[in-house]
């Protein structure tokens, strides 16, 4: 029987403690539901296919490139794996050449995910040699990759972001090399006889290994463009989340986009934006929206097709006692801090509202600046309303704002309302700077000088954060509604998290999933369980009020509805169920093997 290996990879494909959502959150869902499906028969063929994640290894502290987040992988969660065939003769090879390689496995229905993660960081300390002469690994590394592709990683490996330029392309070299074993393997198991005719006869009779990869992002397109430049017969799909040009004009890129202006800004990471450029290696480019769709074409020059990022809701049914469960935690957590860092009176928790932000530090692109105006007149409204008898004088809003560089372990006590400076870094101490500049900080809430109040939350969210100590499904299933209010914003996965748990939420226009919106199920009449404000056509005065007023919307609902609140909450449930990994996978799968499944 004929074997396949799907190879699913990316810089982020490593243990969901590495990362706080994004890429790996991506990876890990696609490599689990193609298991699914190929488990259930639907491949359409009778060939043995195998997937396997494929990713980096940090085995202690100072093994990341980046030190200032210093990621240690945990595959603890993973079974152990014991390769054979095709895999095995791979891994020995890599072994051979020095190449370190971890292995695990989940077992997903009656197929298997296998992990490889490879060590990088020790190529500079490996004896290669190239073309006849001796040198390290990484020196090999380099000088094939600017003959195959005129990466000039001399100059590259120069720049201020030369440590990560380096690791993506020793890992792109693993992976490569991983897929090209595996094509190997087959003509390496047959037997050799001194005639040839008998010897192809004898090939013919070994199990073929067709192999496919999908490459996530420009850290492992590396890996694509060396497979194509040798020769190697695999099928490549080269994923864009975002483009690197696009990433710095931020939300400038719109403009960009309609005045076809395709000019780089001054800021792009030259050796990054390279490594991009190398998805023409590969047979399929697919974006995951239509704007990142056209910033490829606008930056390289390069055709796209669109196959959207999904989520993974095992089931359609809304968990209401856990939603119930965590929002008492949040507010009790709450109330408690905020005594105990004021000396204050209490706020009893059931009029505390929370309401939550979540994506990484990138303050302009994310919004921010945004969302803390938006509370401010949210702060003004609510107000109003107290003054006017339509809602309690005792309630707070308060808005979690959850950003970070890296996971800490120096949270202090009361952490985060006690959020002293000497624990902020680099863009969190600005993003503190504009909370307390608006008059958002909780030490005004106790006395009702604010009813409105942010909170920062500088840290990787995870059950022993120091603070909440909430994983991220549980505290976005607790707090009432999520505001994402991103100026870019390729696609926003992590409104589809706050669906997957039930949670209403605030996106911004720009987002990559706005329009799959006119396709949800409605349950209730108005604004709905997904609100999308318009920050792309409206003023900012306007594209602010907006946002005030839908969260305003759910504030209302949820303190005097509850039925109706309940109902906005199975609106938002509804789509994620509709954008789920099933039609992105088989997609994914179609691409990669050229196979329709059934």
């Amino acid at each position: 029987m004929e074997s396949r290996f799907i190879v699913i990879a990316g810089e982020e494909a490593g243990p969901r403690s590495n990362k706080m959502g994004g890429i790996w959150n991506v990876i890990d869902a696609e490599a689990r539901n193609l298991a699914q499906m190929i488990s259930n028969g639907v491949s359409g063929d009778d060939k043995t296919t195998r997937i396997i994640v494929a990713g980096p290894y940090y085995g202690h502290a100072g093994a990341d490139w980046n030190k200032g987040l210093n990621r240690i992988t945990d595959m603890s969660g993973f079974s152990e794996y014991e390769p054979e065939g095709e895999l095995l003769f791979a891994l020995e090879q890599l072994g051979s050449m020095g190449i370190e390689a971890h292995t695990g496995s989940v077992k997903v229905d009656d197929a298997d995910v296998i992990y490889i993660m490879f060590k990088t960081n020790d190529f500079n300390m490996i004896s290669s040699e190239y073309k006849g002469q001796k040198m390290y690994l990484s020196g090999k590394v380099k000088a094939e990759a600017y003959e195959l592709t005129g990466l000039d990683s001399l100059h590259y490996e120069t720049m201020n972001n030369g440590m990560e330029y380096t690791h993506y392309l020793n890992l792109s070299y693993a992976i490569s090399e991983l897929v090209r074993l595996l094509v190997d393997a087959g003509r390496s198991a047959s037997p050799v006889y001194s005639d040839r005719a008998i010897s192809d006869f004898a090939a013919s009779l070994m199990p073929s290994v067709e192999v496919s990869l999908h490459c996530h992002e420009f850290g492992a397109f590396y890996a694509a463009a060396r497979l194509e430049r040798l020769g190697v017969s695999v099928h490549t799909v080269a994923t864009y989340h975002a483009t690197i040009p696009g990433r710095v004009a931020g939300h400038r890129s719109i403009r960009k986009i309609r005045d076809k202006d395709s000019s780089w800004d001054s800021g792009v990471p030259v050796n990054f934006a390279r490594l991009e450029s190398l998805s023409s290696y590969a047979d399929v480019v697919t974006a995951v929206g239509d704007s990142t769709r056209k910033e490829v074409k606008l930056f390289y020059g390069i055709d796209a097709i669109v196959v959207r990022n999904g989520i993974d809701l095992e089931s359609s049914d809304v968990d209401w006692p856990k939603k119930v469960r965590n929002r008492k935690r949040i507010q009790e957590f709450l109330s408690e801090k905020i005594y105990n860092v004021f000396n204050s009176r209490v706020i009893l928790p059931d009029r505390i509202v929370p309401i939550f932000s979540i994506s990484r530090i990138e303050i302009e692109n994310k919004g921010y600046p945004d969302l803390l105006d938006a509370l401010v007149v949210l702060d003004r409204m609510v107000r109003t309303e107290i003054d006017a008898g339509h809602l309690d004088e005792n309630f707070r809003v308060i808005c979690f704002i959850v950003a970070a560089h890296g996971p800490k372990t120096n949270t202090p006590e009361n952490f985060p309302i006690y959020l002293p400076e000497e624990i902020l870094i680099g863009e969190e101490m600005r993003l503190q700077q504009m909370i307390n500049s608006r008059g958002l900080e909780c030490s005004r809430i106790p006395d009702g000088s604010r009813h409105v109040a942010a909170v920062l939350y500088p840290q990787w969210l995870s059950d022993h954060d120091g603070g909440l100590n909430m994983t991220t499904d549980e505290f976005m299933s607790g707090c009432i509604a999520g505001v994402f209010p991103s100026r870019y914003e390729p696609f926003l996965l992590t409104g589809l998290e706050a669906g997957k748990e039930a949670t209403p939420s605030i996106v911004s226009k720009v987002c990559g999933f706005s329009d799959a919106l006119s396709t949800l199920k409605r349950l209730v009449m108005g604004m709905g369980g997904v609100i999308v404000v318009d920050n792309i056509n409206l003023s900012y005065i306007e594209s602010i009020a907006d946002y005030a007023l839908a969260m305003d919307y759910f504030i209302d609902t949820y303190t005097d509805d509850k039925v109706k609140y309940n109902l906005l909450c199975q609106e938002a449930s509804l789509l994620a169920k509709d954008m789920n990994w099933k039609a992105p996978t088989r997609e994914y799968f179609e691409l990669l093997t050229g196979t329709r499944m059934e």
